[in-house]
């Protein structure tokens, strides 16, 4: 006996559906799944996070010396002055450094901006790790208001030695 045309159209309607939750699931998830793969591989520049004493679990090889140089960019939107304090400093890994962003709401309302961080060469990423970031959180500024936003951070001493310098780069975008 043959289907009826409404039991062909039934059964197509829910196969479709189905179809287009699980597209809606999978598109829902690539974010999270992004953020994941680059966490653990260093894709994208993406920078780790580390808690205090795991940074002061790390030994520091005093024979070794490496250039972090700090950059800042602000989004084309965004209507910012937005700095790091020095230009770079030499470092050594498995020591932990504090470095200094200035960021400044040149604009006549109140904002909130949020810096995403990216660091180069992208394969050193996994291996510069913060333990403090104003990245972390969204900042708040008043209009005019200036700001001086820390990050301390180690370079894990298992950083490959062929890696002399390395890029700590922020833009920083309004919210």
């Amino acid at each position: 006996m043959a289907e009826s045309i409404e039991t062909k159209t039934s059964v197509l309607s829910a196969k479709l559906m189905v179809i287009v939750v699980g597209m809606f699931g999978f598109g829902y998830l690539l974010v999270p799944l992004y953020d994941i793969i680059c966490d653990v591989t260093g894709l994208n520049g993406k920078t780790g996070v580390i808690d205090v004493q795991a940074a002061s679990d790390y030994s520091v090889d005093a024979n070794r010396d490496l250039e972090v140089a700090f950059s800042a960019t602000v989004n084309a939107a965004g209507n910012w002055v937005f700095r790091p304090e020095v230009s770079s400093m030499r470092v050594k890994p498995g020591e932990q450094y504090t470095a200094w962003y200035v960021a400044e709401n040149v604009s006549t309302t109140d904002v909130i901006g949020r810096a995403v961080p990216s660091v180069a060469p992208q394969p050193a990423a996994r291996f510069f790790d913060k333990t403090e970031c104003f990245c972390f959180t969204n900042q708040e500024f008043a209009a005019g208001e200036s700001k001086r936003m820390p990050v301390t951070f180690v370079v894990n001493p298992d950083l490959p030695t062929n890696f002399e310098s390395l890029v700590l780069s922020y833009t920083f975008f309004t919210i």
